[in-house]
């Protein structure tokens, strides 16, 4: 079971791609949620330094248009019509990945750490993914996706039913992603930032 500690996971492997979720439209925070800055430095560039550590084949930015600050080594991937939010994201980057699994992430998930995605990515099987559990609800954006998993994204955007929780309990159901619980001291690795105040909290209990 992944475990966050302060002992490196072993990871080694190819397979591997990864999105960095951007396509939220910020209301609650009241400014670009990409560019706020936690601990000096955007969010953007927190999260994707976090990625690039796991060395990934290639690594993607899901929003609904191309951010400005999007670096040259992190390719574009626009929503799949229509935009619906991080169900969208994963369904298009899911289409585009070269590998078996994708790892996905959200921008405003600052807490995150590297050795707790390499345990994650540590335990993909062949068209398994993994995703975190808390409580009775799955934490589906920093969870890894098989690509075999891009038929049930496209057929909940062909419905009318967005909702990502729906999406993830039929992958589990069918085999495609393995659930875990999260331990007391990994949920705060899962904690959002939707606006100001959460960062001050986040920074002061983080």
């Amino acid at each position: 079971m992944p475990r966050d500690s302060s002992t490196p996971v072993s990871f080694v492997r190819n397979d591997l791609s990864a999105v960095l979720l951007a396509g939220g439209e910020s209301r609650r925070m009241g400014t670009d949620k990409a560019q706020f800055l936690f601990r000096g430095r955007p969010l953007w560039q927190n999260q994707l330094e976090l990625l690039r550590k796991l060395k990934p084949a290639e690594i993607f930015v899901s929003a609904r248009t191309d951010p400005k600050w999007r670096p040259h080594d992190a390719a574009f991937v626009p929503d799949v019509p229509p935009s619906c939010g991080p169900l969208s994201g994963i369904a298009a980057s899911l289409v585009k990945i070269r590998t078996d699994h994708l790892l996905a992430l959200a921008i405003d998930m600052p807490l995150m750490t590297e050795n707790y995605l390499r345990s994650i990515c540590a335990a993909i099987e062949p068209g398994r993914g993994v995703v975190a559990k808390i409580d009775d609800r799955a934490e589906p954006l920093a969870a890894v996706y098989p690509r075999e998993a891009e038929i049930e994204f496209r057929s909940a955007l062909a419905g009318s039913d967005f909702s990502l929780q729906k999406v993830v309990r039929h992958l589990v159901t069918s085999g495609k992603l393995l659930e875990i619980s999260v331990t007391e001291q990994e949920r705060r690795l899962f904690r959002n930032v939707n606006n100001v105040s959460d960062v001050d909290a986040t920074i002061a209990g983080g």
